[in-house]
């Protein structure tokens, strides 16, 4: 018989030093940049589709604040909420669909329809990467 392990021994050590850099290719750097395009997007909507000052300065910083809290309390990596990818799915598709949708409500259909596609391009890999 062996010896009981402590909670605490999860074997070997990993040297706290040894950086490993993150691996950046092309389909990261087009999801980061449809995610960036698809705040700009809400707040550019926010600015545009409201009067200005107030609500159009409510609408231009807080539509985008609320995107990215969604974006990380459901989709995120670092996600506190553990959510299957049905869920992660559900919510990216309503950000994207909100993004694209503000282009087309303020007349810039075609900018609002390439959008959607790219960001949907961009998910399906991204789903295809998370499910292998």
């Amino acid at each position: 018989m062996s010896a009981p392990q402590s909670p605490v021994d999860w074997g070997d050590t990993p040297d706290p030093h040894a950086i490993r850099p993150r691996r950046l290719d092309g389909w990261t750097v087009l999801r980061i940049l449809v995610c960036a395009f698809g705040l700009v997007s809400l707040a550019y909507w926010g600015y545009i589709a409201w009067p200005f000052p107030m609500p159009g300065i409510l609408f231009m910083i807080g539509t985008p604040v609320f995107a990215a809290v969604v974006w990380y309390l459901f989709r995120s990596q670092a996600s506190p909420i553990e959510t299957d990818i049905v869920g992660k799915t559900i919510v990216e598709v309503a950000l994207v669909i909100a993004a694209g949708g503000c282009w087309i409500s303020i007349g810039h259909p075609v900018v609002g329809l390439v959008f959607i596609l790219v960001a949907a391009l961009s998910g399906v890999v991204q789903f295809r990467k998370e499910t292998r």
